[in-house]
């Protein structure tokens, strides 16, 4: 029996995954993590909590990276169990959020909270086929464009200046990084997947106002915003490089013009030589819902390594991928977003227990 014990222990602490059954191959180590993730966050009726201990229901639009998670792990696996937990996750929303009702201000207060499940709508049709998907995806994209005359609201796009406002109300009316290039990325998805060119007109535009005032093309730096008259703020976000880097590949693949790839470049050497910590760990913030950032920086940075055919950044993520994943729970196999330390025994939040995750489940295999 200890020697029974002995050989499942052992995988386990080098970083493999046991078999689970005489002859069964061992299950890709991603897929144990997302499922270790779903197992401890994954309630609500299909929708994540915000933590192991409670049952609070974590922010609205980060269920829709979320989701994207559970996409890549069907697009890595083509599992009949992931495409199940895609139509779980958007029930789930469908039934907490009025069926995605964009005009129900109730659930959504903010442009960009609304862009990500845009974006992510857009994606779930594209790998399922199924119309409704492009149907929410389409109608939010317009919501949030065009506004909507029952709440007051004028729409994002600022028609004289240029540029996407981070909300309707008068508190909320600074050009965020947050909404911008998330815009951008829904323009270039919903165009390709439509040919319609008045998507990837307004993508290109939310794209050319925020590198114009939002992005330093000497550092690679992303501003995090701009309100009035008042400079620059030149706080850097993973999340707000991330999307930069996305909307700059999806144009370069689009349009074929070498300026956007290099534009992506330097946003991801930035981050890597610029924000990385000196053993080349991703940042992390510790604010309410950043440590989700790194989630949505391997959204995008997969992009330009396959699409962009930039894979100098491949060991970088892997160096990151195994430091996490050695800090893990070893009880739970829970990671953290900060990936140079072990994962807390107690409460984890779901957006810290993601990063490590959604970086795993776009990798390719090595």
């Amino acid at each position: 029996m200890f020697r029974i014990i002995v050989a499942f222990l052992i995988p386990l602490l080098l970083g493999a995954v046991p078999s689970l059954g005489q002859g069964c191959p061992p299950k890709d180590t991603a897929l144990v993590a997302l499922d270790s993730f779903n197992a401890h966050f994954l309630r609500h009726q299909g929708l994540y909590a915000a933590d192991t201990e409670t049952d609070g229901l974590a922010a609205i639009w980060t269920q829709a990276i979320f989701w994207d998670m559970a996409m890549n792990a069907y697009k890595r696996s083509g599992s009949p169990e992931y495409a199940a937990l895609i139509k779980r996750i958007y029930e789930g929303g469908y039934q907490r959020y009025d069926g995605y009702n964009w005009d129900n201000t109730k659930e959504w207060f903010i442009y960009d909270d609304m862009m990500w499940w845009v974006i992510s709508m857009a994606r779930a049709y594209e790998l399922t086929g199924e119309p409704q998907y492009l149907g929410h995806a389409i109608l939010g994209f317009e919501r949030v464009w065009r506004g909507s005359p029952g709440v007051d609201d004028p729409g994002a796009w600022d028609p004289d200046a240029g540029g996407m406002f981070w909300g309707w109300k008068n508190d909320q009316r600074g050009k965020t990084a947050c909404i911008n290039f998330p815009t951008a990325v829904a323009g270039a998805t919903l165009f390709t997947l439509t040919r319609d060119s008045s998507f990837l007109k307004r993508g290109i535009a939310a794209y050319e106002w925020g590198r114009e005032v939002l992005f330093d093309r000497k550092t690679g730096k992303v501003a995090d915003h701009k309100v009035g008259r008042n400079p620059t703020n030149w706080t850097t976000q993973l999340y707000n490089q991330a999307t930069f880097i996305g909307a700059s590949v999806m144009f370069y693949r689009i349009m074929g013009k070498e300026g956007f790839l290099q534009d992506a470049i330097r946003a991801a050497d930035h981050v890597k030589e610029d924000m990385s910590d000196d053993n080349g760990l991703l940042p992390f913030k510790n604010g309410i819902e950043q440590g989700i950032y790194a989630a949505i920086f391997a959204q995008y940075i997969i992009r330009l390594i396959e699409d962009g055919k930039q894979p100098q950044y491949l060991p970088w993520l892997r160096h990151n991928i195994q430091t996490a994943w050695a800090h893990r729970d070893p009880r739970r196999l829970l990671t953290h977003k900060n990936f140079g330390r072990s994962c807390p025994a107690g409460s984890v939040e779901v957006y810290d227990a993601s990063a490590a995750v959604a970086l795993m489940l776009v990798m390719p295999a090595y």
